[in-house]
Order: structure tokens, then sequence, then C-alpha cells
């Protein structure tokens, strides 16, 4: 089994210096999904939600949480991100959204995609729960990550 690299030889939490990698291109991109009811799907479709524009909301909150994930997950670095794009799908089952992050750095932007993706979803749990008591978040998960 590999060692964790963010504990040390004690057992201890542990940020791991990357001081030694070089700056490298890096991009990231996620993806999950949120299952709604009918009703709520034709709500945000007919953008009559009280709360207002779901989607739009949703990409918004997505892009401000990559920006803060380092603030949010204690042992992430903080980094020089350089793009944060989320998109929102709607279908007949739900929505889905996907984030991309890029930076240019000395450790991968997947902690930041996976986060803009998760604060979309609850983004749009937070928009549609008086509405839509069953709602369901799922399968949130790293796409790609690579490096130049």
């Amino acid at each position: 089994m590999a060692d964790l690299s963010h504990i040390d030889k004690q057992g201890k939490a542990n940020m791991v210096d990357v001081g030694h990698k070089p700056v490298q291109k890096r991009k990231a991109t996620a993806s999950g999904f949120i299952r709604l009811n009918s009703k709520t799907i034709e709500l945000i479709r007919e953008n009559d939600l009280k709360k207002g524009d779901v989607l739009t909301v949703a990409e918004i909150a997505g892009i401000q949480a990559a920006k803060k994930t380092s603030d949010l997950i204690p042992l992430c670095h903080p980094l020089p991100i350089t793009k944060v794009s989320v998109s929102t799908t709607l279908s007949d089952e739900g929505v889905k959204a996907e984030a991309t992050v890029s930076c240019n750095g000395q450790t991968g932007v997947e902690m930041e995609a996976l986060t803009a993706v998760s604060v979309a979803l609850l983004t749009i749990y937070d928009m549609c729960k008086a509405v839509d008591k069953n709602m369901v978040i799922e399968n949130i998960r790293l796409l790609e990550k690579k490096k130049e």
C-alpha cells in the first residue's frame, strides 16, 4: 500500500511540501449530479423559483468555492488559479454540474474542481429545498487531472 502523503511518520496530519516541484500548467475537471423531482425541474426550466435563477447562481457559487478551497480543506495549498469554469446542464432527471480549474503551480487543482462541483450542487439544493424534499446529490467525481 502506498504511503499517505498527508500523514507524517508519527501519524499526524501533515501539509505536503511542494516547494521542490516545478511550476507547471495544471488542469482538473470534475462533475456531479443532483436528482430532482419533475416539478422542481420544471420550476428551474421556467426560472420560476422564488430564490431566482438557480443554474446561474450555482455556477457562480462553484467558481467562488474553487477560489476558497484552501480555506475549507485544511491541508490544501492556496494556488494561483488562472481559470475556473462551472457549467450546469438541466435534464429530465436533475442537474449535472461540471467544473474545470486551471493554474500554473506546483500541485494539482483537483480539490478545487471537486469543491466547485460540490458547492454548485449544494447551492441548487439550497435554492430548491422549499419545493423538493427528496433531492439526492450523487456521483461527484474527478473526470480528469493533467499537467503540462
